[in-house]
C-alpha cells in the first residue's frame, strides 16, 4: 500500500498554509501487528518527515519519518498501513490537543 499519494500531498500542502491552530490531521497510519499510530498533518517532501500526532505508548506532537514508517516490517512481516477509511479532522477529534 502507498502511504503517501498525490491526492495526500495535495491536501499537506494546503493544510500546512494554515494557521496551526486551523490544520486538520490529514492522514492515519498503523500499525495492524502492534501498538503504533501516526496521525500527519504536514508534510516536508525535501526531508520526508511529516509533522503529527503519534501515539505509540503515550500520545505526543512531533516529526515522524516516511521512510521508517515504510521500512518497518512487523509480526510476519506486516507493514505500516494508512487507513483508507480515515477523513481529515480536528486533533482533539482523537485526543490530541495543539
Amino acid at each position: 500500500m502507498k502511504l503517501l499519494t498525490n491526492k495526500l500531498l495535495k491536501q499537506f500542502k494546503a493544510n500546512g498554509k494554515l494557521p496551526e491552530e486551523k490544520q486538520k490531521l490529514i492522514a492515519h497510519y498503523f500499525n495492524p501487528t502492534g501498538v503504533g499510530d501516526w496521525w500527519a498533518m504536514t508534510y516536508d517532501e525535501d526531508e520526508k518527515l511529516f509533522f503529527g500526532y503519534a501515539r505509540i505508548t503515550d500520545g505526543e506532537y512531533g516529526y515522524f519519518s516516511l521512510t521508517e514508517l515504510e521500512e518497518f516490517r512487523g509480526t510476519f512481516g506486516l507493514r505500516i498501513e494508512r487507513d483508507l477509511h480515515f477523513a481529515p479532522c480536528e486533533p482533539s477529534e482523537i485526543g490530541g490537543k495543539l
